[in-house]
């Protein structure tokens, strides 16, 4: 069993708030993790699955059954399956306000949070649980998790095949039953057909209009069909930095697949002997540092990317507001060197803290404001003194 980081969080939490969310994509741990709050929260605790039939049929008269369990814990997984529990919610938690009532899961983040936001505000604190992440897993399995994402089945099978049976049936699941049920109605064939062109355009510029072309639909629609699938957290849209406005700067989002065992499935190169060779591995690192980095800091800083209309480029940026903290280079090398592009980046975000992040190397110094180092360093050390001068 992997401890997830979030546990002590959310134990804190149900001392505090009468509900708490768990929100986060299918498959992510989110049921098994609830089962741990339930062994180690001092109230008892009934579980329901929403997508059972037979656990539906005790919510048949909910008013009723929340009140018989009134001294209870009551965990309800996928609860966007019956939206019309949210104001029952409200209710039994106005007439009996105690701190861990209730334990609210689900994996489609605009219905659970469209639908709870007004009812259940005040009474919940939300926290998104993201697949294992490799502080998580161990730097040492960091090419496992890298090659095989970080959803708990697919990390944990014994083989990349049954790895890749998996991740075969969890792209199918979304794309015909979980995405339409969110309300993204288009043809299944056509959100496998962008799903994948987002994989082999992952970390570049979106450009809705070739998209649209390629799929013969709209560039609204496209635009749409990207955000619901980053709603469902299936994708991240990393946006630009505004910093100089005298710049010409790119102000189109870069997206990222974010669990690289998908993005590997979807591009073919999920074998440890066929990533090393094939086009996406560049591209699939910068967006699994991307993703890592993102699980870390939360919502702490802002990350953003910078690029301008003469090639001047940055692959991350971290920033507290509109002030730019970090400027960050993401390489795929043991032995990376300083780009001008690079170098005209950080002198126009006029940033002290600057990295080149590869995937195990020494941390030194590069250059007087340059640190190249490993993403364990950055995350284990460097991520932390960055945040730390927040304080």
């Amino acid at each position: 069993m992997i401890k997830r980081i979030l546990e002590k969080e959310l134990l804190e939490l149900l001392a505090f708030f009468p509900a708490v969310g768990i929100i986060g994509p299918r498959q992510s741990g989110k049921t098994t993790l609830a089962r741990m709050l339930m062994e180690k929260y001092s109230k008892k605790s009934i579980y329901l699955d929403l997508e059972s039939p037979t656990d539906r049929n005790k919510l048949t008269e909910p008013e009723y059954f929340f009140k018989d369990n009134i001294d209870k814990c009551v965990v309800l997984d996928e609860i966007q399956r019956m939206p019309e529990l949210f104001p029952l919610l409200r209710s039994s938690i106005d007439k009996h306000k105690i701190p861990g009532r209730f334990i609210i899961l689900g994996s489609a983040n605009p219905a659970i949070l469209k639908d709870s936001s007004e009812a259940l505000t005040g009474r919940i604190a939300y926290q998104e649980l993201y697949p294992f992440n490799i502080m998580e897993t161990g730097f040492e399995n960091l090419k496992k998790h890298w090659l095989r994402g970080g959803f708990p089945d697919a990390y944990k099978q014994k083989n990349i095949s049954r790895t890749r049976i998996w991740l075969e049936n969890f792209v199918t699941t979304y794309i015909e039953r979980d995405l339409p049920v969110i309300g993204l109605d288009a043809s299944s064939i056509t959100l496998a057909n962008f799903w994948s062109m987002l994989a082999h355009n992952h970390g570049n510029i979106f450009n809705a209009s070739n998209f649209a072309r390629s799929l013969g639909v709209s560039s609204p629609t496209v635009t749409r069909y990207l955000h619901f699938l980053e709603e469902a957290f299936l994708v991240n849209r990393l946006i630009p930095f505004y910093h100089n406005t005298r710049k010409r700067l790119v102000k189109s989002p870069k997206v990222y697949i974010r669990d690289s065992g998908v993005l590997h499935y979807l591009t073919n190169s999920l074998d440890p002997s066929v990533l090393p060779l094939h086009i996406i591995i560049g591209a699939s690192w910068e967006g699994y540092v991307v993703e890592q980095v993102k699980q870390i800091i939360g919502k702490k800083l802002g990350m953003f990317y910078y690029r301008t209309h003469q090639g001047t480029e940055c692959d991350l940026v971290l920033a507290k507001g509109i002030k730019s903290l970090a400027s960050i280079e993401i390489k795929y090398s043991s032995s990376p060197v300083i780009t001008r592009s690079f170098t005209q980046a950080i002198e126009d975000l006029r940033t002290k803290d600057n990295f080149i992040i590869t995937p195990d190397c020494d941390d030194y110094i590069i250059r007087d404001n340059i640190k190249v180092c490993s993403l364990q360093t950055f995350l284990t050390r460097h991520l932390q003194e960055i945040t730390s001068k927040l304080k």
